[in-house]
């Protein structure tokens, strides 16, 4: 048996052949009716969120301005003391830490280019007059007896009249260096117990 010669499997093996070219894409079937219809729903849809959305928030947005502005106007337009409590932030910018045990709280507050100024009442204890007192940079021992240290123009503004016979008065006046506010403080003492607080704080922006 002779032996095979060297290289003869290589010789006897078949050629690679070389890789068919994948089948080019045939042409993109035409869009049916419905498939069509469906994509221009969905572009609407589209169109109407990008473009509804944000003009529903802006239409809301105004609405709220508008009550805001008209809020605004009708407590501008009040005269006199308003049954309600101040805001936080009233109380914050001019610095009239009221109790939250007070009771009677009315305020009033006018501004201008100028000048603004807040006009409180309230009804406290005696112990929470200390704490309001030394709150607001004061104490009790800072009150003049007999002062009536608000100016008759700020009385007359919301109707305050501490010319009563019998009752018990004693002021004050705190300053601050600007642009923190006054206040000019009178204390109605005539019940010991439940004393009734006065204040017009003013700033000078």
């Amino acid at each position: 048996m002779s032996a095979d010669l060297p290289g003869t499997a290589a010789a006897t093996a078949p050629a690679p052949t070389a890789q068919e070219p994948a089948a080019a894409p045939g042409p993109k079937p035409p869009e049916d009716r419905r498939h069509r219809n469906r994509r221009r729903w969905l572009t609407a849809i589209v169109i109407v969120l990008l473009i509804g959305i944000p003009a529903g928030y802006l239409a809301i947005s105004a609405g709220q301005s508008r009550d805001s502005g008209r809020n605004k106007e009708i407590e501008s337009a009040a005269t006199g003391l308003q049954d309600l409590r101040p805001s936080k932030m009233k109380r914050r910018v001019f610095e009239v830490p009221i109790p939250s045990g007070a009771s009677r709280v009315r305020y009033f507050e006018t501004s201008n280019w100028k000048t603004s100024r807040f006009y409180v009442q309230f009804d406290v204890t005696s112990g929470r007059l200390d704490t309001f007192l030394t709150e607001m940079g004061t104490s009790r021992s800072a009150l003049r007896d007999g002062a009536v240290t608000i100016t008759p123009r700020d009385r007359r503004t919301v109707g305050w009249n501490f010319d009563l016979p019998g009752h018990h008065l004693a002021g004050t006046h705190h300053r601050q260096q600007s642009p923190r506010p006054s206040q000019d403080v009178v204390v109605d003492l005539t019940d010991p117990g439940f004393p009734r607080v006065y204040v017009v704080s003013t700033t000078t922006p």
